[in-house]
């Protein structure tokens, strides 16, 4: 896998370029409407879509949780490991704000400030070692190794909060 194959710069591809991280940037053709879709286009397994998903803990504190793929959040798990009563999955504005990117294209990586990271075992899970996640562009992707992706992910927080399935 090499760094970069196009001319396409994001937050996210710099700071992995910046690591050292080999990656692939991938486009896909047009819109995509579900994780199924996007996976098939990218000839990979929807548990290797890895999902960003940010969550409002009060005003202006976020978290960003990494999921794999169709994974569901247990809601009252993720509430007591955050010792948290209340939590809501944070708003379009509020994580363009909080990320610097569009729902649908979060990443933990390349953010305007750090946030913290909270990566359900389902991740680190995956039977294929090779994953994608946000790019921070909509419709694309990086697509790399799941152990470079634990190298890139630098400080985070290994826990267990989805719904067995």
């Amino acid at each position: 896998m090499v760094s970069k194959k196009t001319n396409i710069t994001t937050p996210v591809t710099s700071e992995l370029d910046a690591k050292g991280i080999p990656y692939r940037f991938f486009r896909h053709s047009g819109t995509v409407h579900s994780l199924d879709q996007a996976a098939q286009e990218r000839g990979q397994q929807p548990e290797q879509v890895i999902r960003s998903i940010v969550f409002r803990l009060s005003a202006g504190e976020f978290i960003i949780v990494l999921v794999s793929g169709p994974r569901r959040i247990s809601w009252s798990a993720l509430r007591k490991y955050l010792h948290q009563s209340r939590l809501t999955m944070a708003s379009e504005q509020e994580i363009k704000n909080a990320t610097g990117y569009p729902l649908g294209a979060v990443s933990p990586f390349g953010l305007p400030k750090p946030l913290r990271i909270l990566v359900d075992k389902s991740v680190f899970q995956v039977q294929a070692k090779e994953i994608s996640i946000g790019s921070g562009v909509r419709y694309s992707t990086v697509i790399m190794k799941l152990e470079d992706l634990n190298r890139a992910l630098g400080d985070f927080e290994l826990v267990h909060f989805c719904k067995e399935d």
